[in-house]
């Protein structure tokens, strides 16, 4: 009888330390979640800015080529080109 006592004791403090340990890796856990929402927002903010940079690098580009700059003549063609187009296809979706 004291034998089973000993090993009923012995699940008890096994069970209370891995529950505790549960505890720990839950609370381990939920930080992590919050630090991995935290970087990707800080993500998505980044991306967000190289992408208003990248346009108004292209803005600030196809504006020095309209200007007169000779690099980049080609390019501005094909840019107004595809903007007509854009344009074009906007005009005929509104008169459908």
């Amino acid at each position: 009888m004291s034998e089973l006592v000993d090993i009923v004791d012995s699940l008890e403090n096994k069970i209370s330390k891995l529950l505790h340990q549960l505890a720990l890796l839950q609370d381990t856990n939920l930080k992590l979640e919050g630090e991995l929402a935290a970087v990707k927002n800080e993500h998505e903010v980044t991306l967000a800015s190289v992408e208003e940079w990248q346009d108004k690098y292209n803005s600030l580009k196809l504006a020095s080529t309209i200007l007169g700059s000779d690099t980049n003549k080609t390019e501005a063609k094909l840019k107004i080109n595809t903007l007509i187009r854009e344009l074009d296809h906007c005009i005929v979706q509104l008169s459908e």
